[in-house]
């Protein structure tokens, strides 16, 4: 029997916002949460409005802004809202497929204070890649546009979602990111909403989830560059499971696993805000927490009912309410509420099988 225990609230300090910039796109994504078509879409905030959402977060918070999409690219006023962002003091960074980079773009992006960028690269091949991302050529436009960040001196991740049509790749993937030179390889668990709602039965299962979080894990000892995890907290709990391997392989204490954080970061650290200007706990859990057409942002992070659900780590059900690891991984809220349709309930793709009391 498990007794009960007090409340455990998460701190609520803005760390991160994922900002969809525009929801138009050039490329048609199996998994894309948005099912993004080159547009147009109404509702778009324009340049003005930009700004103004800019000066509401700098007022009360200093997040990294990452500008996403759709593809970021496709606004004209990209550049000039970058630059708006980094002179408030703000983080900018941007989320790209690539294929519409060229030398002036990557020059202008260096120019308006974008401090890195994410190419999104799901096969190893042109072949797996395009059949990914739903346009012939998608593999090799990226490529081009990497070497275009490069001649211009602009810091590049690799993004990779993981599915059972690439599990087998991942590692090709990893290797390309390194030869590429990247900074960091950031992988993906499939979250099925939006188009990916119908890549439902390529999740790759539960067992096959925990296996390969494993093997990201160890590949921290030999990497050369920065391996993260994201939409798959489970890592933050297999990363303190084995902390004792750490000690042994880290030279310092600036190691491969210096920018660790929590596992679901929704509603405690981290926010999504669509293209019209819906808070949402991020991209893949589409519950409206607020509208800034009706609120101010900093109402909206510091009141909404589901950010301060989402906070009270004590109102999650079923194993992850009972489990030992909730204040580092929390599950996915996204992934249960898809499953379940409560964003509350226990992770579905999770094996561990937790104590009965909590740390």
């Amino acid at each position: 029997m498990v007794s009960a225990r007090s409340e455990i609230i998460l701190p609520s300090t803005l760390r991160m916002v994922a900002w969809e910039i525009t929801r138009r796109c050039n490329l048609s994504c199996l998994h894309c949460r948005a099912s993004s078509e080159y547009g147009p879409y109404e509702g778009e905030f324009n340049t003005e409005r930009c700004f103004e959402l800019i000066d509401d977060i700098a007022e009360f918070s200093n997040p990294v802004i990452i500008l996403t999409g759709g593809e970021p690219y496709l606004r004209k006023d990209i550049f000039e809202i970058a630059a708006y962002g980094d002179r408030k003091g703000l983080r900018m960074v941007l989320a790209t497929n690539g294929t519409l980079v060229t030398d002036e773009i990557a020059g202008k992006t260096r120019g308006s204070g974008i401090k890195r960028v994410s190419i999104s690269i799901d096969g190893s091949t042109p072949e797996r890649h395009d059949s990914f991302r739903g346009v012939p050529g998608a593999f090799e436009g990226s490529m081009t546009g990497i070497e275009a960040f490069k001649r211009a001196g602009v810091e590049f991740q690799i993004n990779t979602t993981i599915t059972r049509l690439n599990l087998d790749q991942v590692e090709d993937i990893m290797n390309l990111s390194i030869a590429l030179g990247a900074v960091a390889h950031h992988i993906f668990l499939l979250v099925p909403t939006g188009r990916a709602k119908d890549m439902a039965d390529q999740e790759i299962s539960p067992e096959d989830y925990e296996k390969t979080l494993h093997w990201f894990y160890e590949q921290n000892f030999t990497c050369p560059i920065q391996l993260k995890a994201t939409c798959a907290p489970q890592y933050y709990r297999i990363f303190h499971q084995r902390k004792k391997e750490q000690k042994a392989h880290m030279k310092d204490e600036k190691g491969p696993f210096h920018a660790m954080t929590r596992g679901c970061m929704g509603g405690s650290s981290f926010c999504f805000i669509s293209h019209t200007g819906q808070i949402q706990p991020c991209g893949f859990l589409e519950i409206d927490c607020g509208q800034l057409n009706d609120q101010n942002f900093r109402d909206i992070w510091n009141n909404s009912p589901v950010f301060n659900d989402l906070r009270n780590l004590s109102r999650y059900k079923g194993k992850c309410g009972r489990c030992e690891f909730i204040k580092v991984c929390g599950g996915c809220r996204a992934r249960a509420y898809e499953i379940s349709g409560d964003y509350l309930a226990e992770e579905p793709f999770c094996i561990y099988r937790p104590k009965n009391s909590v740390q």
